[in-house]
């Protein structure tokens, strides 16, 4: 192992960061070096084993805070602690969480090694001079002599509502352990074709390969305009370009979920991520980007209109969802209510206004507010319509798509801010299907018009002081002190 290191008390969240990063490259350093000489070398005769640095604080009294505050203090005397990585990435906000702590709480931070082994693949995941070998390649069984992953104690427990703190051990500090955020920042560099590292604090999720073109064009034009605020955009593969004028490689294959970056400092941009069509892939994103703590993701997708007044084009703003997609059950059932964010619906219908041009009423024009009901089944409307049918009337359904119930309830679990508005591309239960060549000038204009709305909505979110996005109605009884 590393050499030990005592437990340290911090009182400034600088240094504790400091300290943190400094036993997780300890860390990760020794396990790239004994992974190398182990692989290049003789089969290692011992265990070689490194561990997560890990922060925690200890309270004695019910300290009164702002009562308007959803996160940054714990729910009542005792020791909270969590397992840190990558604390490079993650300094920003751990600087900020734990400044909450010191000053909410007046009592000392403590930074140490943990007892959570590190896994030997996360360890080297960020050279990419380093593959670990599958079962049988190397000279040596892996697991008899490092650590590798434990998916028994990398789960979502906490963000359940389901952890349950041993008797003794200290309680969750955070939402999500160390293992549980490599889990996802491995997963993410892999279907997304992007690096952790580049993901904004804004997130707007699509499902139509039109929105990704038009999100490049904005970029160039925000690049072009040095008033924007935004540095760069990024591209598969991490291709980064600074110049509104540069060219970006065509990639040979995309990835199953792509993502686009178009960033400002601090992370202050904004991300899109074309997961494409279906809840599974809405919930396999957002279940790693959570682990980002991104201040708001929304879903700016295509759907289906169920009522005849809707026109191709028009938008839908969710207030409500009807959950059949299914993937999402085991982790939030369904009838727990999802409930709609002040925040980002005063945003996105203020979008909506600005960029359609139109005021008070006439807004009824252009976007309908309603349920949005998300299914499993892509042809739905080939089934016996008089169950379907019915519920979605019951329901009072202004749309149908297969991924925005989805994203909000996962926002919901996760505690990330959410949002829904789409764009009416078809009206089957009408018989307007979605067929080759409907598409017009009109509704290619709306399709921009409507991604146009998403940026602007994120650009007000990114303006708000983060105690107001991050609604208190996204926390449970006994919260984590982390965002």
């Amino acid at each position: 192992m590393p050499p030990a290191h005592a437990p340290q008390s911090f009182t400034c969240a600088d240094a504790a960061v400091d300290h943190l990063c400094t036993l997780y490259a300890e860390a990760t350093d020794f396990l790239r070096a004994a992974f190398n000489a182990a692989v290049g070398g003789p089969a290692p005769e011992r265990r070689l084993r490194a561990f997560y640095p890990e922060l925690s604080i200890t309270t004695s009294s019910f300290t009164k805070v702002d009562s308007r505050l959803s996160f940054g203090h714990v729910a009542e005397p005792g020791t909270y602690s969590a397992t840190i990585t990558r604390p490079d990435l993650f300094r920003a906000y751990l600087v900020q969480q734990i400044g909450l702590l010191l000053s909410n709480h007046n009592v000392p931070v403590v930074v140490s090694v943990s007892e959570t082994p590190m896994p030997v693949h996360f360890a080297v995941a960020q050279d990419p001079n380093i593959t670990v070998p599958h079962q049988g390649a190397a000279g040596f069984t892996l697991r008899d002599v490092f650590d590798v992953p434990d998916i028994n104690t990398t789960n979502d427990d906490i963000v359940n509502g389901t952890h349950v703190t041993a008797p003794g051990a200290p309680a969750p500090l955070a939402l999500f352990t160390a293992q549980r955020v490599d889990y996802s920042l491995a997963r993410l560099a892999h279907y997304t074709a992007t690096a952790p590292e580049h993901f904004q604090n804004h997130v707007l999720f699509t499902n139509y390969q039109f929105y990704v073109s038009e999100f490049e064009a904005y970029a160039r034009l925000a690049l072009a305009d040095p008033g924007s605020g935004y540095t760069s955009f990024v591209s598969t593969n991490n291709a980064e370009i600074t110049q509104p004028d540069a060219p970006l490689p065509i990639a040979a294959k995309l990835p199953q979920m792509p993502a686009y970056h178009l960033k400002k400092a601090g992370g202050a941009g904004i991300t899109l991520v074309n997961i494409g069509v279906g809840p599974s892939n809405a919930k396999t994103a957002t279940d790693h980007i959570a682990v980002l703590r991104p201040h708001a993701w929304i879903m700016v997708g295509h759907c289906a209109g169920l009522r005849n007044s809707q026109n191709l084009g028009d938008f839908v703003l969710a207030h409500a969802y009807l959950r059949e997609d299914g993937v999402l059950d085991a982790d939030l059932p369904t009838w727990v209510p999802v409930p709609a964010l002040a925040e980002i619906q005063i945003a996105l219908e203020q979008a909506v206004a600005t960029e359609a041009q139109v005021t008070g009423f006439d807004i009824k024009r252009v976007m309908r507010t309603g349920t949005v009901a998300s299914v499993d089944n892509r042809n739905w409307e080939l089934r016996d319509q008089s169950g379907p049918v019915q519920r979605l009337s019951q329901s009072r359904a202004v749309a149908l798509d297969m991924e925005s119930a989805t994203i909000a309830a996962n926002g919901f679990r996760f505690r990330v801010p959410y949002g829904t508005l789409l764009c009416v591309s078809d009206k089957p239960l009408h018989g307007e299907l979605k067929l080759p060549g409907m598409a017009s000038d009109f509704y290619n204009d709306q399709v921009r018009r409507h991604l146009r709305v998403g940026i602007r909505a994120m650009e007000t979110l990114a303006e708000m002081p983060l105690e107001r996005i991050h609604s208190r109605k996204l926390r449970s009884f006994e919260e984590t002190a982390f965002l």
